[in-house]
């Protein structure tokens, strides 16, 4: 694996991180293949490097995962791949959050909350969005969704892991998008006693 982010990724980010080179992104695309013929992913949620609002985290009750919209992939394309990386997890790995596939591919988007056709396990084994939740004492996490088109339709069954799916990706894509959210999680009550009170 990488160590290093490719020079064609790193304006993708405010501030590129090492960590950013050990995403799905860096493995399987290239200058050639991202942002091919303008493909592009977009959220009306939030925008590209902002917080993700705690409605998406663990932090809120009923949580769902954020809406997501996109371009048209360049003509070869047969099938969307999305797959979400936490890669500030700390476990030398970026944390998988949602593997999905099964998306067609043109132009489409995915609604808050919406179940999509194919979901795999993510990192904790679940096949659904694994709800944000970095530890308290952690800078803000990045959430870096990653769109691929492939030349050729996934057979994969759902429930697959993220092994089988990044081995079905490999070699296939014709052409990739990001975009990232970030979450920190803070304390929103703080402890006062009496000795807090002025007299």
């Amino acid at each position: 694996m990488a160590d290093a982010v490719p020079g064609w990724l790193v304006p993708s980010f405010g501030a590129p991180k090492a960590a950013h080179a050990q995403l799905a992104v860096a493995r399987f695309a290239d200058a050639s293949t991202f942002g091919r013929g303008g493909f592009k992913l977009s959220s009306p949620a939030f925008r590209d490097g902002d917080e993700l609002d705690p409605c998406f985290t663990a932090d809120e009750e009923d949580a769902v995962a954020p809406p997501l919209e996109w371009t048209a992939p360049p003509p070869g394309a047969h099938e969307l791949v999305l797959v979400v990386e936490d890669p500030d997890a700390g476990s030398g790995q970026p944390m998988v959050h949602w593997l999905v596939w099964g998306l067609p591919a043109q132009k489409g988007q995915l609604l808050e909350g919406e179940i999509p056709p194919r979901v795999g396990k993510n990192s904790v084994g679940n096949s659904e969005w694994l709800l944000p939740q970095p530890p308290h004492e952690d800078d803000a996490h990045d959430y870096v969704f990653q769109l691929f088109a492939l030349d050729l339709p996934l057979t994969l069954m759902p429930g697959a892991g993220k092994d089988e799916v990044f081995a079905a990706i490999e070699g296939h894509v014709v052409a990739a998008a990001i975009y990232s959210g970030t979450y920190a999680r803070s304390d929103e009550s703080e402890d006062w006693t009496d000795e807090d009170d002025f007299d």
